[in-house]
């Protein structure tokens, strides 16, 4: 197979990513949240590993023609971002005014992050929250919350998203990966175990859930504080 061809396939390969939207979005309008969110894991799946495909076959160099990392994004706002906004807002867990104000807060804040040109830092983590709203609603439909945990979670979420607040990306950001990436895995495995129970309260994927949640949202905050070695050697 041609470098040429290779790098093709990686595109095409990111592409799934709009076939399994639709296909959890079809599963949202008919309230089925649990085969909605096992789509949006395999969507997490693929946009977890075409990265470093496109990386290995130097996607860029042999396949210009197309822009991996706008497809990326288009993608990600659909998995990341639409669709989920949609889910907390259809399934009830926030009724009458918060729901629409979740929505609108949502949306509106991830469609400017998406675009902001300084979303990454030096290391490849995220200057601020990263729109990960797949992530926070799963979590939202495993514990139910109360709507005021939930409507505090989504204002201080949006608002991380603009602050100058390191978030750690699981592939890329290499402080720490060797704990990072193995936790990344664990959430997309439990993520799914709890979708496959239908958010059964008894499970204990929903602790899985939240401790691997806990540490991909303060990791990259905890390193701005820790120091790494080599700038402690320094």
């Amino acid at each position: 197979m041609t470098p040429q061809l290779r790098a093709l396939f990686v595109h095409l390969f990111t592409a799934t990513g709009a076939v399994f939207a639709m296909l959890a979005m079809l599963a949202a309008v008919r309230e089925e949240w649990s085969l909605m969110f096992l789509w949006l894991v395999v969507a997490f799946f693929v946009d977890g590993i075409d990265g470093p495909m496109a990386r290995r076959y130097h996607v860029k160099r042999f396949s210009p023609e197309f822009d991996g990392v706008l497809l990326d994004l288009i993608i990600d706002y659909l998995t990341y971002v639409f669709i989920p906004a949609f889910a907390l807002f259809q399934s009830g867990l926030m009724d009458g005014w918060t729901g629409w104000v979740a929505i609108f807060v949502i949306t509106f804040t991830s469609a400017m992050y998406f675009a902001d040109t300084r979303m990454k830092t030096q290391d490849n983590s995220f200057k601020g929250f990263p729109g990960c709203w797949n992530m926070a609603v799963l979590v939202f439909f495993a514990v139910e919350p109360n709507f005021w945990i939930i409507l505090g979670f989504v204002a201080a979420l949006a608002v991380a998203m603009f602050l100058p607040l390191k978030f750690v990306h699981p592939v890329r950001t290499e402080r720490w990966r060797v704990v990072t990436l193995p936790v990344a895995l664990a959430w997309t495995f439990f993520a799914g175990w709890a979708a496959w129970v239908d958010f059964h309260p008894d499970s204990w994927a929903h602790w899985g859930l939240l401790g691997c949640s806990f540490y991909l949202l303060f990791a990259g905050i905890a390193q701005q504080i820790i120091p790494a070695r080599d700038a402690q050697a320094g």
